[in-house]
């Protein structure tokens, strides 16, 4: 589900190239993606973003750049909002009107799944070295490269630049992070202000003002301080 669909370890396809394809068709057959939106729908109000802390492997690979540099590069919360642009721009607006004007999604030149990085990693890096391998040269774009590149070296000194600011699957499972069964609970009463829960978040969210942002990832960094507490239940 997190995987790019040409990634060789995908057995599912991304929903974000899912979406772009169905709005694509749109104009032309009005077909509604009911799976992708019923499976999108459970798994926000289940867990919100929980799985872009624990399951989300381009996720997983920026936590692991983010440890090389101590330095970091503090971005303001309102860049999250960039999700939500993607989201109605590129995999929504875009494919639709191109679409209307009888392009195929998959014949567009400016698309969500020719800049994602996530899938330059886990698919265009892949074939490209593999094709250098073999002799036949380097297969993925350079503009492609270009972005994969800047995000990686962006993720050195900022945390989760791509979470944080575009990933548009993660904007969709954020907005369930109020009202999903899984949940994080602030308890005032046991808050000692020590400033841990804030100092902890990479995301930079203010556990004790709003412990189910939508720029939280749910990595439960912060629950190391005794206020915060992960629950399952009605919020």
């Amino acid at each position: 589900m997190f995987h790019c669909y040409s990634c060789p370890l995908s057995s599912l396809a991304c929903p974000v190239g899912v979406a772009a394809n169905y709005a694509a068709l749109l104009p032309l057959v009005w077909e509604i993606p009911y799976l992708l939106l019923g499976v999108l729908l459970v798994v926000a109000a289940v867990s919100g973003s929980l799985a872009c802390g624990w399951a989300c492997p381009f996720g997983f690979f920026q936590d692991l750049l983010g440890k090389i540099s101590k330095r970091k590069i503090r971005v303001p919360g309102w860049l999250g909002y960039g999700r939500f642009v993607v989201l109605i721009g590129l995999v929504l607006l875009l494919p639709a009107i191109l679409g209307a004007w009888g392009t195929p999604f998959e014949e567009q030149t400016v698309s969500i799944c020719r800049l994602c990085p996530a899938g330059a990693l886990e698919a265009g890096l892949f074939y490209s070295v593999k094709s250098v391998l073999a002799g036949n040269g380097w297969v993925m774009s350079w503009f492609k490269s270009g972005i994969l590149a800047a995000f990686l070296l962006a993720a050195v000194f900022i945390h989760r630049p791509w979470c944080r600011i575009f990933c548009p699957l993660g904007g969709v499972l954020a907005l369930g992070n109020r009202w999903s069964l899984f949940h994080l609970r602030f308890n005032a009463k046991e808050c000692v202000e020590c400033n841990l829960c804030r100092s902890r978040c990479p995301m930079g969210v203010k556990l004790d003002l709003n412990a189910n942002a939508s720029d939280c990832v749910r990595c439960l960094e912060c629950t190391t301080c005794g206020a915060v507490e992960p629950t399952i239940a009605r919020p």
